[in-house]
């Protein structure tokens, strides 16, 4: 059975850096400003912000199902939309991310590994929640690392 540092440390790894698999959360988001952040360079998909807000929703629920709940997100607690546009609310924004990132982290490094394979506030075991928290920031990550590149492109086009 894994063990809960190991688990920790992904979800560590996935947001901060010091992984193998490429930029984590973190490192793709550095420098990014609240009218990048908001921009929507791509016809139909989210902007940088909203996945921010989406992954803090997911980070929320995982530790909700932690603390008991049997907790599904709303739709708009899955994908809130992005009510003021500043930079102080952009950085805050994502301070509220690494802080549920942390939380997340320390709440997995006290969660029971007996318990790991029980069912944690739906069908899935907390096991997979955890190890699906790193996963989830990954596929994220990618996405903004593309839409980075869209914003570019559009003003190298112009």
């Amino acid at each position: 059975m894994l063990d809960m540092e190991i688990i920790a440390d992904q979800i560590s790894r996935a947001f901060r850096g010091e992984s193998w698999h490429g930029p984590s959360v973190r490192e793709v988001l550095a420098g990014v400003s609240a009218e990048d952040a908001a921009a929507h360079p791509i016809p139909g998909a989210h902007s940088i912000w909203e996945i921010v807000l989406h992954m803090t929703g997911g980070y929320n629920l995982v530790l909700r199902r932690i603390r008991g709940e049997c907790a599904q997100l709303s739709p708009e607690e899955e994908w809130p939309p992005v009510v003021e546009f500043s930079a102080d609310a952009w950085r805050e924004s994502q301070d509220n991310l690494e802080q549920l990132n942390q939380q997340l982290q320390s709440a997995v490094r006290a969660f029971p590994t007996e318990r790991l394979s029980q069912e944690l506030g739906s069908e899935y075991p907390a096991y997979i929640q955890f190890c699906g928290a790193p996963q989830h920031d990954l596929y994220h990550a990618g996405q903004i690392v593309l839409l980075k590149k869209a914003l570019s492109a559009s003003r190298g086009a112009a």
